[in-house]
């Protein structure tokens, strides 16, 4: 009877270890799994391109990097001289003086909308004299469509420049690049220069 009673004993207690070891493994691999990092869902990195890889031609025909502006915000404009936002030359010389410290003001006269003069002779004069342009007037460019320079088909394409898919759709429509060459924001026609809303972004 004691024979039996062993053998019994043992029986019961065989699948009673088991399972204690099958409970002790499960504990221990959600322990295991409870301490891992959960997967995290990123979005795609930003957009590397800047406007600082660009080299555009001045109105009197030199060849800049806009890399020499890093360290400044810059307001990138397309301007021309035939236009009812043309008084925005006005705000445009305000600003750069005003916020020289903050922001440099890049015009590029364009004739995209056919409201432009005949050569960049013209509108460097017509700018001097009528407003006395003195922040940086580049040489006159297409800056819509498959003729837009390079720097203008960056500016309008979010998978380059990685915040904005704004062409401009008028003369003097604005885009704001940061300190390290990135495009910030985009806006029309109608935001002026020294408006508040711009201001703002240029000293925040």
């Amino acid at each position: 009877m004691v024979a039996l009673h062993i053998s019994t004993s043992r029986k019961m207690k065989t699948p009673s270890l088991f399972l204690l070891g099958m409970l002790a493994v499960a504990g221990l691999s959600a322990a295991t799994f409870a301490t891992q990092p959960s997967a995290v869902m990123t979005e795609a990195p930003a957009a590397s391109g800047t406007v600082h890889n660009y080299t555009v031609k001045t109105i009197d025909g030199k060849d800049v990097k806009l890399s020499q502006y890093k360290g400044k915000k810059l307001l990138i404009v397309n301007t021309a001289s035939k236009c009812g936002y043309t008084p925005q030359y006005k705000e445009l010389e305000e600003l750069s003086k005003k916020y020289a410290g903050k922001v440099v003001v890049l015009g590029f006269p364009s004739d995209s909308f056919n409201q432009e003069l005949d050569s960049d002779t013209e509108v460097a004069a017509f700018c001097e004299k009528n407003y006395g342009v003195t922040f940086p007037l580049f040489s006159t460019v297409a800056v819509k469509g498959d003729d837009a320079t390079p720097l203008y088909k960056f500016l309008a394409d979010k998978s380059q420049n990685g915040a904005v898919s704004d062409a401009p759709t008028w003369n003097f429509c604005k885009y704001l690049v940061d300190e390290k060459g990135h495009v910030v924001a985009f806006y029309p026609s109608k935001v002026k220069p020294m408006s508040d809303e711009l201001v703002a972004a240029i000293l925040k």
